[in-house]
C-alpha cells in the first residue's frame, strides 16, 4: 500500500502545471470529447508507465543521455508539426478521422510522457519498492488526478477559443518542448 500511496502522491504533484497537463487541455479544447481523451490518457499513461519500470533505467544506460536527449527532442519537433496538419474527415470511415479522438490522445501523450519527470519518477519509485504493479498504479492514479480536471476545463474552454489558435499555441510549445530538449537547457525535459 506504501508503494501505491507514495506513487500517486508524488506523481499528482509533479504532473501539476507539466507540459502532458497542458498537452490534456489543449485536446480537450481541440477534440471536444472528454471521455475518449480521459481513456486515451489512461491507456497511455498504463503503457508508459509500465515500461518506464520495467525496462526504462535499460533504456536510458543503452541509449545513453546524448542519443536519448535527441530522440526525445525530435519527437517534440514532430509531435509540433503534427498540431499544425489539419485533421482530415475520411470518407471511408464515415467521417471518422484516422486515429480518432482516442488513438490521437494516446499517442500524443505517450509521446509526451517520454522522457518526462513523471516517467522518470516512475523508474525511480519501481526501483524503489518491489511491487511493480502498486507503483504503476499509483503513478497511474497520480496521472488521472492531475489530468481528468484539465480535460473537463479544455472542453470549456474550446466554446470560447479559436481551433486555429489553440492548434498554433500546441505547435509552438512543442517545438519549443523539443528545442530546450535538443539543447540540454537545464535538463527538464
Amino acid at each position: 500500500m506504501e508503494a501505491f500511496l507514495v506513487s500517486t502522491g508524488i506523481v499528482a504533484l509533479g504532473e501539476m502545471g507539466d507540459k502532458t497537463q497542458l498537452l490534456a487541455l489543449l485536446l480537450a479544447a481541440k477534440f471536444r470529447r472528454p471521455v475518449p481523451i480521459v481513456l486515451g490518457i489512461l491507456v497511455a499513461t498504463l503503457v508508459n508507465h509500465a515500461l518506464a519500470g520495467v525496462v526504462g533505467d535499460w533504456i536510458a544506460r543503452a541509449l545513453g543521455p546524448d542519443l536519448l536527449r535527441w530522440v526525445i527532442g525530435l519527437s517534440f519537433i514532430a509531435m509540433a508539426v503534427w498540431m499544425l496538419v489539419p485533421d482530415k474527415i475520411d470518407e471511408a470511415e464515415g467521417g471518422i478521422q484516422r486515429f480518432g479522438v482516442f488513438g490521437t490522445t494516446v499517442v500524443a501523450f505517450f509521446l509526451a510522457e517520454m522522457g518526462d519527470k513523471t516517467q522518470i519518477a516512475t523508474v525511480a519509485l519501481a526501483a524503489r519498492y518491489a511491487d511493480l504493479v502498486a507503483v504503476v498504479a499509483g503513478t497511474t492514479l497520480g496521472m488521472m488526478i492531475a489530468n481528468v480536471p484539465a480535460v473537463l476545463l479544455g472542453d470549456a474552454v474550446a466554446k470560447k477559443v479559436s481551433m486555429t489558435l489553440v492548434h498554433g499555441i500546441a505547435a509552438l510549445i512543442f517545438a519549443v518542448l523539443g528545442a530546450l530538449t535538443l539543447l540540454n537547457v537545464g535538463r527538464l525535459f
